[in-house]
């Protein structure tokens, strides 16, 4: 076919396509999915704190109250392992610590008021900030939130309810692997997140420095000390790229940090030559 030439005149990007309205039904099937697959495994955490020695109400309680969900998990691995409560707390703390992060994001996408923030602040988890980040617009994401939050909710407490007073029935825990339920579980969370290589490195990495350290180490510490993985991977990351900007090695085509073409020079006009198909 022939030729044609397409101009393009930089300060004139062209508007992106309004965003399609999500039905309703699909932001609750969504949601409702998330929800269910993530809040049967409240189970595991039941088995696994009962076993580590905390009692129903306790176990009951840190599901209600803190409901975090790796950051229960990590709290009563490292009790079950004899490790120290003010460290094994230590370490539930900071991995909980991302969900603050989270809620910065959340507070502009949900708009929520201030007498109703802090009441939607005991939801934002990894699951509800997925979800809720996913939706075109705000209607949707509030949907979005609130039926996942409360579907999680509900049944997270649920099956942990279920958990512990299962576990006196099954005996020696870990007579039934059962005390890998909760590294499994958190695992099987994690894995799917691990989209870009800085963050298969930092995750790799972390996991060297656990296994390092635990002989070494009170249980507890070796989760603490993994958290130097995410520094140190970036500060890899930024010298590798100020080191291949000194030695003009980036690649034709792409930005700074190689994601995207580069940016085109103001006041300089781009011209794109395309076919017919390629313009069908």
């Amino acid at each position: 076919m022939a030729e044609q030439t397409e101009i393009r005149t930089p300060g004139r990007a062209a508007e992106p396509p309004a965003a399609s309205a999500k039905p309703d039904s699909a932001v609750i099937r969504d949601a409702l999915g998330v929800g269910v697959a993530v809040g049967l495994s409240g189970f595991a955490f039941g088995v696994t704190s009962a076993g580590a020695g905390l009692g129903l109400l306790q176990t009951c309680a840190l599901s209600l109250l803190v409901f975090t969900g790796a950051s229960q998990l990590a709290l009563v691995g490292a009790l079950a392992a004899g490790g120290n409560p003010l460290t094994a707390a230590a370490a539930a703390l900071f991995l909980g610590a991302r969900n603050a992060f989270y809620g910065l994001r959340l507070s502009a996408v949900l708009g929520y008021r201030a007498t109703v923030k802090p009441f939607a602040a005991h939801w934002v988890i990894d699951e509800t900030s997925a979800v809720t980040l996913a939706q075109p617009d705000r209607r949707t994401a509030r949907l979005g939130f609130t039926v996942t939050g409360l579907t999680l909710y509900v049944l997270w407490n649920l099956t942990t309810l279920f958990g512990a007073l299962g576990a006196g029935a099954l005996g020696d825990t870990d007579a039934w692997g059962l005390d890998a339920a909760g590294p499994a579980v958190f695992l099987a969370l994690l894995a799917p997140k691990l989209r870009t290589t800085v963050e298969r490195l930092t995750a790799g990495l972390a996991m060297v420095l656990v296994m390092v350290t635990l002989p070494l180490l009170p249980t507890g510490v070796p989760v603490l000390i993994s958290a130097l993985a995410a520094p140190a991977v970036l500060l890899a990351q930024g010298r590798w790229e100020r080191t291949r900007k000194a030695d003009g090695t980036e690649r034709p085509g792409t930005d700074p940090d190689g994601t995207g073409p580069p940016p085109t020079p103001d006041g300089a006009a781009q011209i794109r030559r395309t076919t017919g198909e390629d313009r069908a």
